[in-house]
């Protein structure tokens, strides 16, 4: 599974639903301070880029148990990878926060997301947890119900285009210990890009329900 790379967007997306404050306004640049040209700021953006293109992200994968949760999810699909952004923005900060505002609910932890396809059509649900059922449902919003279990989560900082090597690293982890998955992975968007500008002090779990250790 390597989709879920696959994107700032998603993420982006997902942070619909947390605040952010407003980025401070950059000065008109004078005469004496040539650090504050737009060319300044291009360049510095540039290689600010390699820099992040060549330093690998940080992945740091665990052992743990998952508590149980219900998810209010929505499924969808999209023809590119940008069209999957814009529908988890509708998703997330239209749809599912109108059904949360209609129940009086409220979260109970960050935006999910299930990647289906690896190709175009991009088919995947997206979610968030809530403490309790909603009274009522409406049409295209589901219940996803997950029980506490095992888990093996790789903890991933780095740019989102980078994502697919958490996949590739937990994938490695259960075969060599010979585990085996019991769910499809899921991702968690624990950090806002929005307001953390550092991709590298950005959290995103990539999640995978495994089978619980033989009990010697």
């Amino acid at each position: 599974m390597t989709i879920s790379f696959k994107c700032l967007l998603p993420l982006l997306a997902a942070t619909l639903l947390l605040a952010c404050n407003e980025a401070p306004k950059t000065p008109a640049p004078t005469a004496k301070d040539s650090s504050n040209s737009p060319t300044a700021d291009i360049t510095a953006t540039q290689k600010a880029a390699t820099a992040d293109a060549q330093k690998p992200p940080i992945i740091n994968i665990i052992d743990t148990v998952a508590l149980a949760k219900i998810v209010l999810y929505m499924k969808d699909s999209a023809a590119s990878i940008e069209r999957v952004g814009m529908k988890l923005g509708t998703i997330y900060g239209e749809k599912l926060g109108k059904c949360l505002a209609d129940n009086k609910m409220t979260m109970a932890g960050p935006p999910m997301a299930w990647y289906k396809t690896q190709q175009p059509p991009f088919f995947f649900e997206a979610g968030v947890p809530v403490s309790k059922k909603p009274s009522k449902l409406p049409a295209g919003i589901f219940i996803k119900e997950m029980p506490a279990g095992t888990v093996t989560i790789a903890r991933f900082f780095g740019p989102y285009d980078k994502l697919g090597m958490a996949y590739e690293a937990v994938n490695d982890r259960l075969k060599a210990s010979k585990t085996a998955a019991t769910a499809p992975p899921y991702e968690i968007y624990i950090g806002d890009p929005m307001v953390q500008k550092d991709p590298y002090k950005v959290q995103t779990d990539v999640v995978f329900p495994v089978k619980a250790p033989v009990q010697q």
